[in-house]
């Protein structure tokens, strides 16, 4: 293995800075960590409990980034690769863990389970490759591997194995199709509505997760109509403006 030549440090700056610009890849680094007590939960097929773990790690990853920016975190820790690190926790926490669900849960059709989860693994691992994977606008391309997103609505909407697996194979095919999925945190249209949304969901998810997915029908509705909106509102703008155009 070739050696890297570390790059010199910023100068005139203090200790402290660079600990506390550290100190944000630690925390970032904390979502594998949490990944594998997620997968471990998984295995003893305790669902709520692995989705408790996966919220923490969307949590770390929702806080992280403006961390670093505030931080400065680029400049001050320049051998360090964020965008690196991000990547490879956000593939075990929203790819990996997830696939490893899908595939055991029974909610699939038993032939068919570990040829799609092997399927989420290799088009999850393609599309955070994808340079195209995020656009100038913070929007999404394609079906962003949000499978851990995915696989809680298989598991709250439970529905029959042939269409568990239609819709899993659909976003496997959806990874790659080119239509534009809005960032919930970045994207600057509609961003009031959009964080009201996403904390409804949060608190709707979260209740969820304590009744062990057992909610009524009007919980499941919103939580679709809330989905929707995030995959498909973006696409709508885009339509209506181009008939205006």
């Amino acid at each position: 293995m070739t050696r890297q030549i570390s790059e010199p440090e910023p100068p005139h700056t203090a200790p402290g800075a660079r600990a506390a610009a550290f100190s944000v890849h630690v925390f970032t680094a904390l979502g594998a960590g949490v990944a594998l007590l997620a997968l471990l939960e998984a295995v003893r097929e305790h669902w709520a409990a692995m989705f408790c773990w996966l919220g923490a790690a969307l949590v770390i990853d929702g806080a992280d980034g403006p961390m670093a920016r505030r931080l400065d975190v680029g400049r001050l820790q320049p051998n360090w690769s964020g965008d690196v690190l991000d990547l490879v926790v956000d593939f075990v926490t929203y790819v990996f863990v997830p696939a490893y669900a899908i595939t055991a849960s029974g909610l699939l059709l038993p032939l068919a389970a570990p040829v799609l989860g092997a399927g989420i693994a290799v088009t999850g691992a393609l599309y955070f490759a994808d340079r195209r994977m995020k656009g100038a606008d913070n929007h999404f391309r394609g079906f962003p591997g949000l499978w851990n997103l995915a696989a809680f609505y298989l598991f709250m909407l439970h529905w029959p194995p042939i269409l568990s697996t239609l819709g899993v194979f659909m976003l496997i095919v959806a990874t790659f199709l080119p239509f534009h999925v809005l960032h919930p945190m970045r994207t600057v249209r509609l961003r009031r509505l959009t964080l009201s949304l996403i904390l409804l969901w949060s608190l709707l998810g979260l209740y969820t997760l304590l009744s062990d997915f057992d909610v009524g029908v009007g919980v499941k509705i919103a939580m679709c109509v809330i989905a929707v909106y995030v995959v498909a509102s973006d696409g709508a703008i885009r339509l209506l403006r181009s008939f205006k155009a």
